[in-house]
């Protein structure tokens, strides 16, 4: 399984928007579970969002109502729009492909998001 990501990270003030996003080849993408996941200097790798092979979404409650998770199943791709980003949002974000028949889970190349003014 190979993920192909887009650079989409950087450095952004506060109140502004990025937008991740990563395509999958060598599996069956549909049969994917696919997330955003993404850890902070000193913290644990924690869960941003997910979605479903049938296209039902998840969301850390930090992230509730400003980042919107889709997946786009013609293109093989997993998108992650982040609106009114805060400093606490400041991690590498990491794509996550999950397979529902083998259960093997995969990483991609982890982004850097930094917010600050």
């Amino acid at each position: 399984l190979r993920f192909s990501c887009r650079p989409g990270g950087g450095l952004v003030q506060p109140g502004g928007s990025l937008r991740l996003s990563c395509a999958v080849s060598g599996t069956f993408f549909v049969l994917n579970n696919m997330g955003w996941y993404r850890q902070a200097p000193g913290k644990q790798r924690e869960l941003v969002a997910t979605v479903s092979t049938r296209g039902a979404t998840d969301y850390a409650d930090s992230v509730k109502g400003r980042f919107t998770i889709s997946r786009d199943n013609a293109n093989n791709a997993v998108n992650l729009q982040m609106d009114s980003l805060k400093p606490e949002d400041t991690a590498v974000y990491y794509c996550n492909a999950y397979h529902l028949v083998t259960h093997t889970q995969n990483w991609g190349k982890g982004t850097q998001v930094t917010v600050s003014s």
